[in-house]
């Protein structure tokens, strides 16, 4: 599971509770315990997986019924919130609590429900260099968190009462915003109950209006993202970065775009690195002059859902001065769109699965 982080405002802004009254608005509760295990996606630990977690997930959701173009086109999806109580059942790694934005996706006649939700979470014991050493797992209090949920799910099977039964993955991480940061994922089977707030009402899902097909010439994009990350090295000191970033796109249809553009990464922990692997490891060759700024090419695809748009970028680096985690890198995020041009955007950068940054973003598309 790729970290993904504090996506959950630009979700808000995306569901847009409508304040019509013509609007039907239907909501419905659900109640799930779960019990599973933490997959060894790390050797580094093996000495944290001792027991098996267990815990609840609390969720509201707001039926969708087609009112808004973009709700038929993607099967009618619940938009809501989760609740996550998590405990590891390991002193070491404590407990955690989950609030999450979510969408509910829905196939084979909406008995199977897909549930992705990202968020954040509160850790009760995250590493300590005197109290508690051995949680290597997690670096701070405050966590990103992201949640997938594959449901049976029958809803109002007796006076709005309903039953859901499935399997999680509960990932957390900070996105190396302090070290240390191996994170862990959660599979678990997951039972629980809905409950329809109004007590089964049928409302109609209304058929999709046919619209024209969108077409638009290749537009340009600006963006400006930054943040604060740490190294792997602990205690090495948190700084701040900022990338430039310039790319086209072009409009495949209503929902995608490809895009084609180039990045330029200001990456202060980078000289932070430097200098302690000049002067700590003689062994590693590294100069202590060497440049901390890379740049890179990277291909892309947004996918749009009303103002709110998913992107995924695969990157090369072709300025590379200093070698870490490799020349491939990946970022995956959301943006959400302020009138037709100007947009914010939270997205993660890894190199594969290991994460380097959350990164908050300004841009304009022209």
């Amino acid at each position: 599971m790729r970290p993904l982080f504090c996506f959950i405002f630009c979700l808000c802004f995306a569901f847009g509770f409508s304040q019509d009254n013509e609007i039907p608005k239907k909501y419905v509760l659900d109640a799930s315990q779960f019990y599973g295990s933490i997959l060894l996606h790390n050797t580094d630990i093996s000495h944290l997986i001792t027991n098996h977690p267990g815990g609840i997930i609390l969720g509201f959701n707001r039926k969708r019924f087609g009112h808004e173009d973009w709700e038929a086109s993607l099967g009618y999806p619940d938009t809501g919130f989760s609740f996550v109580y998590q405990d590891m059942n390991n002193p070491t790694l404590g407990k955690n609590f989950g609030l999450y934005a979510h969408y509910n996706f829905y196939f084979f006649r909406r008995n199977l429900q897909f549930r992705v939700g990202q968020g954040v979470a509160y850790n009760t014991n995250p590493y300590d260099k005197n109290k508690n050493f051995r949680n290597n797992a997690y670096g701070s209090h405050l966590l990103s968190t992201t949640m997938v949920m594959f449901n049976y799910h029958k809803e109002n099977l007796f006076e709005g009462l309903g039953v859901k039964a499935g399997l999680s993955l509960i990932h957390y991480s900070n996105a190396n915003f302090k070290a240390p940061n191996t994170s862990t994922n959660t599979m678990a089977v997951n039972f629980g109950l809905t409950y329809d707030l109004d007590g089964g009402k049928v409302y109609e899902y209304l058929e999709p209006v046919p619209k024209e097909k969108v077409t638009e010439p290749i537009r340009y994009n600006l963006a400006l993202r930054g943040g604060v990350n740490e190294s792997d090295v602990i205690n090495s000191g948190r700084y701040g970065f900022w990338i430039l970033s310039a790319y086209a796109d072009k409009r495949l249809g209503k929902r995608s775009a490809i895009q084609l553009g180039a990045d330029v990464f200001f990456s202060n922990f980078l000289k932070e690195l430097i200098r302690f692997q000049s002067t700590s490891f003689p062994e590693m060759e590294v100069a202590a002059d060497t440049d901390f700024k890379r740049m890179g090419l990277f291909i892309g695809h947004e996918f749009f859902v009303n103002k709110l748009s998913v992107v995924t970028q695969l990157g090369y680096y072709v300025y590379y001065p200093f070698d870490f985690e490799g020349r491939m890198y990946n970022r995956v995020g959301m943006k959400r769109y302020f009138g037709d041009k100007v947009f914010g955007a939270i997205t993660l950068k890894s190199h594969g699965a290991k994460a380097e940054a959350v990164e908050f973003g300004i841009g304009i598309r022209l």
